[in-house]
Order: C-alpha cells, then sequence, then structure tokens
C-alpha cells in the first residue's frame, strides 16, 4: 500500500511509536489528488511539504507549512481515506504522489522502511460515489443549460447587459459580465448597483469577479449567486492593473491562494464556480493547474490560449494544442478563448480541442452579429437608403449602434461603456469619415440621443458620398430619405 501511496520513508527516521499522518487518497479517481490533514506541525507527523512541488505533481494541496506551530489549510477531498503510519520526523526524503518529493529535505542516500498499520477506512467507497456524484453535478448543470457554445466572453466594462442582450439577439447562447472588483462590491451597495444590472432575458449568466481575497469573494458572490449561472473568478487578466491589483492571471505566482479561493467559494455557494485561465509556458504546469482547479471543485473551465505575457491577440495565436491537452486532462466542461474572428473560427475550435464552447471578446465589440454567421462588409460596399440603412436587423455597423443605443436606453448603463462600444462597433466607418468621429470626440457628455442623431449624420453622409460617385439614385428616393431625416431627428431637436 505504501508503494501504491508512493510514499518512502528513511528507515533511520523510523520510531517504535509513530504518529499518524493522514493522506487524502484517489488513484486514478481525481489524478492523483492528495491532500494532508494535519492539526499540527507537519514535521511532527512525519510528512513535510512544499506547495510548489506539490501543485505541480498534481497533489491537492492547499497551503504550506513554514515552521513548526504552522498548519495546513487544506479542504477534505472527495477522496479515498488512508491512515498511514509515519515517523516522528520527516526524514530526508519523502514522496507524495509519485514523481512528488519535498524540496527542502536533503537527498541523503538512505534505503526505504516499509510503511506500517496502513488502515483504509470504511467511508472511502461512499467518498468515491461523492467525487464522481459531483462530477456528474458539474455536467448536469451544464446540460440543463443547454451546453452553450457561442459565448460573450467577459471585458471591462464592456460585456455589460445592452451589448450582452444585443449578441444574445445575434446568435450568443451564453455571456459573462463584466470584472467586478470583489472588495467594493462586497462592501459597497452604490457599486454593486451601477455595476451589476441583468433581466431575466440575460440568461445563461456567467458573473466574474476578480479577487485576491477568499473572504471577500464569497460575500461579493453571494449578492448574485441567485441572478447567475456561475460565479466566475477571473485568473486570466494580463494587463498591468491586475499586476498592481494582484489578481487576473498575475495569481499564478499563488497557486495555494487560488486553490483556497476556489474550494471556499465551492463550499459557499449553492451556484457552481467556474474559473477563466490562462496558459502557462510549461504544458505540464498548465495542466497541474487545471487539474488542482477541478479537484478544488472548479465546475468549469474556460482557458484562454495564451500565457500571461503573451497580450496581444493581434500579433500572437493562441495555442489550441494546448487548450486540447487541457480538455482531455480533466473531466469538467471546457471552453476555449482565443483566435475567434467569424463563425467558421467557431466551428473549427471545437472540432481541433473537442472543448464544450467557445468564448469571443475582440471580435464581437467590432461585430456583435458574428455568432449568426454575419461577416461586416467593407464600407463603401454598403449600399442602399436611410431607411434601408437604419432598419433594424439590416446587418451593418450603423444599424447594430443604433440597436445598441435603444437596448442602453432600456437597461440604464454608465455613459463610459455606451461610448467605448460606439467607437469599437464605428471603427471602420470613422476611418472613412473621421470628421463625424472628431464631433464625438468633442461631444464629452453625449447623450443617447446626440449618439443616435450622429449616426444618422453619418448614414446620410454616406449615402451622399456613394450618389456623388455613381448617381443612382432619383430624385424621389432624395426627398423621401431627406423626409424621414427630418421625422427622425425633429423630436431631438426639440429637447
Amino acid at each position: 500500500m505504501a508503494k501504491t501511496l508512493g510514499l518512502s520513508i528513511p528507515c533511520s527516521h523510523a520510531t517504535s511509536t509513530p504518529n499518524l499522518s493522514q493522506i487524502m487518497y484517489c488513484g486514478s479517481l481525481l489524478n492523483r489528488s492528495v491532500c494532508v490533514e494535519v492539526s499540527t506541525c507537519p514535521t511532527a507527523n512525519g510528512l513535510r511539504l512544499n506547495g510548489n512541488w506539490a501543485w505541480k505533481s498534481g497533489l491537492n494541496v492547499a497551503g504550506q507549512s513554514v515552521s513548526c506551530g504552522d498548519k495546513f489549510m487544506c479542504r477534505s477531498s472527495p477522496t479515498d481515506r488512508i491512515l498511514v503510519s509515519a515517523t516522528k520526523t520527516a526524514g530526508k526524503e519523502s514522496f507524495l504522489g509519485g514523481d512528488f518529493m519535498n524540496d527542502v529535505n536533503s537527498r541523503a542516500s538512505c534505503s526505504e522502511a516499509r510503511v506500517s498499520n496502513v488502515e483504509k477506512t470504511s467511508w472511502c467507497d461512499n467518498i468515491e460515489k461523492q467525487a464522481l456524484s459531483s462530477l456528474e453535478k458539474a455536467w448536469d448543470h451544464w446540460n440543463k443549460l443547454g451546453a452553450p457554445k457561442l459565448i460573450v466572453a467577459p471585458m471591462m466594462d464592456q460585456s455589460e447587459l445592452p451589448f450582452r442582450m444585443l449578441c444574445r439577439k445575434y446568435g450568443a447562447t451564453a455571456a459573462y459580465t463584466p470584472m467586478f472588483h470583489s472588495r467594493p462590491f462586497a462592501l459597497q451597495p452604490g457599486y454593486r448597483r451601477v455595476e451589476f444590472t441583468t433581466c431575466p432575458e440575460d440568461r445563461p449568466l456567467f458573473v466574474q469577479f476578480g479577487a485576491n481575497d477568499p473572504e471577500l469573494l464569497v460575500k461579493a458572490a453571494m449578492f448574485v449567486q441567485e441572478d447567475c449561472d456561475y460565479v466566475d473568478i477571473n485568473l486570466g487578466c494580463p494587463q498591468r492593473v491586475a499586476k498592481r491589483g494582484f489578481y487576473g492571471a498575475f495569481l499564478m505566482d499563488d497557486l495555494p491562494l487560488i486553490q483556497l479561493m476556489v474550494t471556499q467559494l465551492v463550499s459557499s455557494l449553492t451556484t457552481p464556480v467556474s474559473c477563466k485561465i490562462r496558459i502557462f509556458p510549461d504544458l505540464e504546469d498548465t495542466l497541474a493547474y487545471a487539474r488542482m482547479l477541478e479537484n478544488a471543485g472548479c465546475s468549469l473551465l474556460a482557458v484562454h490560449g495564451r500565457t500571461r505575457d503573451q497580450k496581444d491577440g493581434r500579433t500572437t495565436r493562441a495555442d489550441w494544442e494546448a487548450i486540447k491537452a487541457v480538455k482531455e486532462a480533466v473531466r469538467i466542461p471546457v471552453l476555449a478563448n482565443g483566435n475567434i474572428r467569424w463563425l467558421e473560427d467557431v466551428h473549427e475550435c471545437i472540432r481541433m480541442t473537442g472543448v464544450d464552447g467557445v468564448l469571443s471578446a475582440e471580435s464581437l465589440l467590432e461585430n456583435p452579429a458574428l455568432f449568426s454567421g454575419h461577416r461586416m462588409r467593407p464600407v463603401d460596399a454598403v449600399t442602399g437608403g436611410l431607411v434601408e440603412l437604419s432598419k433594424e436587423g439590416s446587418l451593418n455597423e450603423p444599424s447594430l449602434v443604433l440597436e445598441y443605443l435603444e437596448l442602453c436606453e432600456k437597461y440604464p448603463i454608465p455613459q463610459r461603456m455606451i461610448r467605448s462600444h460606439v467607437y469599437k462597433m464605428l471603427c471602420a466607418w470613422f476611418k472613412r469619415y473621421p470628421e463625424l468621429r472628431d464631433e464625438l470626440n468633442f461631444e464629452q457628455g453625449a447623450s443617447i440621443d446626440w449618439m443616435k442623431v450622429m449616426v444618422y449624420r453619418l448614414l446620410e453622409k454616406h449615402i451622399s458620398t456613394m450618389a456623388n460617385g455613381s448617381s443612382r439614385k432619383s430624385e424621389t428616393q432624395d426627398a423621401s430619405e431627406t423626409s424621414k431625416l427630418a421625422q427622425l431627428r425633429s423630436p431631438i431637436q426639440v429637447m
């Protein structure tokens, strides 16, 4: 049994009255997950562990002891429980989980002593059933949501309710909120009221938090768990603001803290917990990371196929092979993020990686109808009259902006978010007609009505430019469109 556990203790340190260390072991059930649970310093109980070595070997360790009197912080993993007789001191070699070795102990040459008094407790079978039940629940929840495949990624200040609803109209089957900071969300009602808005049609929904304090994360999540389908931890943001605040991808430097946040969130909520991660430069580190999150209780992983240092998606392609490896290494639903420009990319990503769904971010900002299969045309290829180009569903950038502005009136949000979307969606049009962009830049307090008029003026200018270039429009059409434009503007001018 000791050999099965991968535990060896030098005979020179054996004692006649060994202490008992409790080893949580699951074999292949949970990827060699091991949890050490002691009430005093692990050295006194025959084991010393190093957290970094532990997680790299797939061990489910939530903390590490650095001196006598320190206590291990770990959750009771859904695994077999085996009592192993250990020595009074850690000795010079200790192996857990096969290839794990404590790097704080020396590697003096010692002969192995068989570990005695190995006892498998009577409730192991029940624990195994609980582990399998946890996986079944993760998949049951995912399938009840319809197993959504086309998902709006979390974007700071940009995946807010009106934009989510616009994307849902054009094919998105699930969406993330922007990332919310857990501290103000937990402590400031005003922050929650302004930043988080939703509606009954806004499901399935992931609510994402940036955090580094488990208690504040749990408190923040309590406010939203009834209004979402997953509470998500942001472990992927690579920006400098995340480095300063020590959240997002920079938590990859403190994996025990990540594990502690996941375990506390899982044990405190009725809503499943998901994590959005980036990959490590080394694939084995990435796989160990994913297994650790799964073993900690994460019900879904979204994997961005770039490292923390690969911030620019325009110059670095996402590693779909790494995402595929994660999908094959864990048994919970996995989503892919990266390299999605068109709907065809979604199908290709799923085919190549086997993932359960795909996220898109930047591409949706430019084309909210991406998931419907629509491709935006070059500005000069957009032709037609004002009524035709501005009507709902006409699928050009100005018409999508008008639809978005209507949703902003229905679901009020901070003005900074609205401006950002207008710039993104009209980027190509502003390059063609920069004077309209300059007007928006100048009008810092632009209202929704002002922006609507600006869009109609943009269309009017485009129609005029195209007409002057090819004289295809009749005087009757011009008069009709001018009349329609006057009707659209008149109530705004009165204000």
